[in-house]
């Protein structure tokens, strides 16, 4: 098995991802979409954690009427930040892209939402993602390589901060978007993006070494290095009280699915998030995956889904690891743990 020629979602064919951010004069926050190919793709979804912030996610639901969806939204700004879906249903209803209800033309795109927690990361608390947000991400959707770190729903992101009472870990380190993919020997991709924003840590305290790097496919993590033990025993601190945060996420594959199949993906990636995050789900996040299959393989028989769904965990690990790789500036894993970083070339 092998990652895929850019180690990002966009493998997986026909996806484009957006991104959209806002830095300065109180502002640390932005969004990122992902844009199904013309007519949707069939959709699930898996939310956990104590506090989630969403949109759409019960039209998911295997046992309900649509099962595709045009778009996913993944943002910063808390429930506030919600409001960039409608830039996002816009752009697609302006398209033409959307679930029928009428006359031609008359459309209603489906676009399932999550956000994360990154209030005043910025300076300012209200400064939060509007529908200008989602209108500027679909705008700028591309399928080349995904950028990662602080970028769209990353852009304020933040872990390991953990609450006050947990045992002594790594302190609180910038998170961001990362991504990875991998092609199974029958040609079948499956990639992951997550949006790593977590009230736990995804750096083991006694080693140092980033906890989803150990899934890493064709040597993508050779040259990362325990950091020194000057540099360990600097970041190591007792818990701070910084509680509220949420890591989101998309996998996604080629291969044909049902929406059942989709909600089942969207639940074993949250296994590969448990590797790469500790403590993962808590009352203080709202994780959330959404799972997209755009059809263009053939279906799934059980044994051909159960590869996708094994494969699907540990790239959703990969894909955690390098959102705090691709991190960067103060307060980051890099420049926490230089040593670490030293002889490592990218993804």
């Amino acid at each position: 098995m092998i990652p895929g020629p850019t180690n990002s979602l966009t493998d997986v064919t026909g996806l484009r991802i957006g991104h959209h951010s806002r830095v300065g004069d109180g502002w640390r926050t932005g969004v990122t979409v992902v844009l199904a190919p013309p007519g949707g793709a069939v959709a699930g979804v898996d939310v956990r954690g104590g506090g989630p912030g969403t949109h759409e996610t019960d039209v998911l639901d295997p046992r309900n009427l649509v099962d595709r969806a045009h778009a996913v939204l993944l943002g910063g700004g808390s429930a506030f930040g919600l409001a960039a879906v409608a830039g996002v249903m816009a752009r697609l209803a302006d398209a033409g892209e959307g679930f029928p209800v009428g006359a031609p033309g008359q459309v209603v795109p489906i676009v399932p939402a999550a956000v994360l927690f990154d209030l005043g990361r910025g300076g300012e608390f209200r400064a939060t993602p509007d529908a200008s947000f989602g209108a500027a991400a679909v705008d700028a959707a591309s399928d080349g390589p995904v950028p990662l770190g602080s970028v769209g729903a990353g852009t304020g992101a933040l872990t390991g901060s953990g609450v006050p009472g947990d045992p002594p870990s790594i302190g609180a380190l910038k998170g961001g978007v990362g991504s990875a993919s991998a092609v199974l020997p029958g040609g079948v991709t499956v990639a992951a993006l997550a949006v790593v924003n977590a009230v736990g840590s995804a750096v083991d305290p006694v080693t140092g070494r980033l906890y989803g790097a150990q899934f890493g496919l064709g040597g993508e993590f050779d040259g990362l290095a325990d950091p020194s033990p000057a540099e360990l025993a600097a970041a190591v601190t007792e818990s701070e009280t910084r509680p509220f945060h949420t890591t989101l996420g998309v996998i996604a594959t080629d291969a044909t699915l049902t929406k059942a199949q989709c909600q089942k993906l969207a639940g074993i990636a949250h296994d590969g998030l448990a590797r790469a995050i500790r403590p993962v789900h808590t009352m203080f996040d709202g994780d959330t995956i959404f799972a997209l299959a755009t059809g263009a393989g053939a279906a799934a028989d059980p044994l051909a889904f159960h590869s996708i769904l094994t494969t699907a965990a540990d790239t959703f690990s990969r894909a955690v690891a390098h959102g705090m790789l691709a991190a960067d500036g103060t307060g980051s894993y890099g420049a926490t743990f230089p040593s670490a970083v030293r002889d490592w070339r990218g993804r």
